[in-house]
């Protein structure tokens, strides 16, 4: 809404502009009139719209026509004053102010007009049945208002009705003409319907529309105030209450009710909830709220968002297959302006997924996209920012030697035609005659799934970079890991990946990984200096990591898991028991030991932890024998477990 509304009142001299700005402010009609009242500015905290309003007066006598032209194109509303017993000034209203009003505003957005027919304490008849033809032929004209300044009749009414005009316009929501409601904001509204029909059954049930209500204006419908708004549709349409819920035309004939009996304030109080601004288009400030973003830190959906994602899920797989039909995809985005989800992303997630993978690369549009399934509504948060967590510095995760991220990017680099695209198919689980299925402009570029590192569900972005070797830019070696792709039956496959390595990650912290693809089938000799091994051995890699997508089922994903270990602890790739490299299998067993450890450690500090509470109430010496006995056997155990998997390769 609106920080400001500005009001200029124009019209024919001596019809009563500047008596009904002093009556207002004073409350009492002035005994001296001045030729031009100056702007006054009403504070928001005595306005009903809280809105401070400012006032300005036009005189003939006191201006130059390029100053009324300057007011005009600052003025949000405009009332044009006429005097009831004065028909001259009535037929200036179409003869001269408004053809004056429209050639000095664009015709896109024209300011709205209000008719105000002053001293109606002079006469006993009314000026409406003139006015109502004006009202008819002009839609800039929202209303009309006849008053007294002299009686202080309707003073108050017609700055209101001037500040509800700018502030709740009719013209984008209603066609006098045929009384129905504007394409746009059937739009708009059908958008709201969709996103308040929390079981997607196309019915606004009891428990739905009191959250609407609720969320809209802060306070949920009686019972009975329920039914006779449902007995108004009723009424009024055959098919807008179902199953004694209300359907989407009962949903709109409401909104349209509302406005045809001058209450579109209600309307645009739901449209500006849901995002909407005065000109039916979800604002910026929705649908992109401020991120703070410290460099060196990433973005992930939390909690609250995952539980979002699989609501919308739930409620349009109608057929339970725990699948999205295209049919049901195509529900779904309804609530969107565009549809987001061409065929690549088939290709590249599922559906939770989908979003996850923006969240990553650009978060911006993740914003946007819970911004049009209506999230910050849905859980009554301030915006979708909410849904979004933004990750500690990775340098403190280094540091810590640990992490509390769940999702991480792996950047896949290698030659054209050495498999980067077959293993990013076969990470979604498809196997080469799955992969020759998909067309080539439907591939993608991403592909992002979940793996488990020690029991824990992670995710792995794993993003295939262009080999333009000379043009790698910043995003293209920004991530957690890399993994270096080759084709072991191509001899001139792996000297990319040697020199890619050389120039950009020989002094990085990233981990990288070697992976021999096309391992079934047979493996050349390179014509890089070093073999593959020899390279890895000579810049302490783990040795090249065989993978192929050629199989019956589907692709094996033990590598992906080792992929996702290397990026949650970057630390363990630099240190390795094994004397000749290290190796994934080292890795491994490393972290496996190391959680072990911690495992055991936390279990001991709680049984001594136990113990020291226990002996502020028992003094049993007996008791504290057995569970001194226990802790040391406890100790022994674990200390045996761990030196054992030690000694284990």
């Amino acid at each position: 809404m609106r920080k400001d509304v500005r009001i200029l009142l124009v019209g024919e001299p001596k019809v009563g502009k500047t008596s009904l700005i002093m009556s207002l402010v004073s409350e009492e009609f002035p005994d001296e009139v001045p030729l031009r009242a100056e702007e006054i500015t009403i504070p928001a905290d005595v306005t009903p719209e809280r809105v401070p309003t400012h006032i300005v007066d036009y005189s003939e006598a006191e201006q130059s026509d390029e100053q009324l032209y300057q007011e005009i194109s600052k003025a949000n509303v405009i009332c044009i004053v006429y005097s009831v017993n004065n028909k001259k000034s009535i037929e200036k209203v179409t003869s001269h102010w408004i053809p004056l009003i429209n050639d000095r505003t664009d015709k896109d957005s024209r300011v709205p007009l209000i008719l105000v027919g002053n001293k109606s304490d002079l006469v006993e008849h009314s000026s409406m049945e003139t006015i109502l033809p004006i009202m008819n032929q002009y839609q800039d004209i929202e209303t009309c208002v006849e008053c007294s300044a002299k009686n202080l009749k309707n003073i108050s009414e017609l700055f209101y009705y001037a500040q509800k005009a700018v502030l709740h316009p009719t013209g984008p929501l209603y066609c006098p003409e045929e009384k129905e409601l504007k394409p746009s904001c059937i739009k708009s509204l059908t958008r709201i319907f969709k996103v308040s029909d929390l079981d997607n059954d196309g019915i606004l049930n009891d428990n739905e529309l009191n959250f609407f209500q609720r969320t809209c204006f802060n306070t949920p419908l009686a019972p009975q105030a329920l039914e006779d708004v449902k007995n108004v549709v009723r009424r009024n349409m055959t098919d807008g209450v179902k199953d004694n819920g209300l359907s989407l035309k009962g949903f709109l004939f409401l909104h349209t009710l509302f406005i045809q009996r001058g209450r579109h304030e209600t309307t645009w109080t739901v449209l500006r909830r849901f995002g909407y601004d005065d000109d039916l288009e979800l604002t910026q400030e929705y649908l992109f709220p401020m991120i703070k973003m410290p460099p060196d830190c990433t973005t992930e959906l939390n909690h609250n968002a995952y539980l979002f994602l699989q609501s919308v899920f739930d409620k349009h797989d109608k057929d339970r297959d725990c699948a999205l039909s295209p049919e049901e995809v195509k529900d779904l985005f309804k609530v969107f302006p565009y549809m987001p989800w061409g065929p690549d992303v088939n290709h590249t997630v599922v559906w939770h997924t989908f979003i996850n993978k923006h969240t990553q690369t650009h978060v911006q549009r993740s914003l946007e996209y819970f911004g049009y399934l209506g999230y910050s509504i849905i859980y009554e948060q301030e915006s979708q920012a909410a849904a979004i967590t933004v990750t500690r510095n990775k340098r403190i995760d280094l540091q810590k030697k640990q992490t509390q991220r769940s999702v991480f990017r792996c950047n896949v680099l290698g030659d054209r035609g050495s498999g980067k695209s077959g293993f990013l198919q076969a990470f979604l689980g498809k196997n080469l005659q799955g992969q020759r299925r998909i067309r080539e402009d439907h591939k993608s570029f991403y592909a992002i799934s979940t793996t488990y590192v020690y029991g824990q569900e992670k995710y792995l972005l794993l993003h295939e970079v262009m080999p333009d070797f000379d043009f790698l830019s910043e995003a293209d070696l920004a991530c957690d890991v890399v993994c270096l792709v080759y084709d072991i039956n191509n001899p001139s496959s792996f000297e990319y990946c040697a020199k890619v390595y050389k120039q950009y990650f020989i002094d990085s912290k990233t981990p990288c990984v070697v992976v021999a693809a096309k391992s079934d089938l047979h493996e050349v000799r390179q014509h890089y200096s070093l073999s593959p091994h020899e390279f890895c051995r000579k810049h302490k890699l783990h040795p090249p990591q065989p993978f192929t997508c050629s199989v019956t089922d589907a692709p094996n994903k033990d590598i992906y898991t080792r992929i996702t270990t290397m990026a949650m602890y970057p630390h363990a790739h630099l240190r390795c028991m094994c004397a000749s490299n290290r190796c994934t299998y080292c890795l491994c067993q490393n972290l496996l030991k190391l959680e072990l450890l911690r495992s055991f450690k936390a279990q001991l500090r709680r049984v001594m932890f136990n113990r020291h509470m226990a002996q502020a109430d028992l003094k049993n010496s007996t008791f504290w024998l057995r569970a001194s006995v226990g802790a040391t056997v406890f100790a022994v155990l674990g200390f045996a477990m761990y030196r054992a998997l030690i000694k284990q390769r």
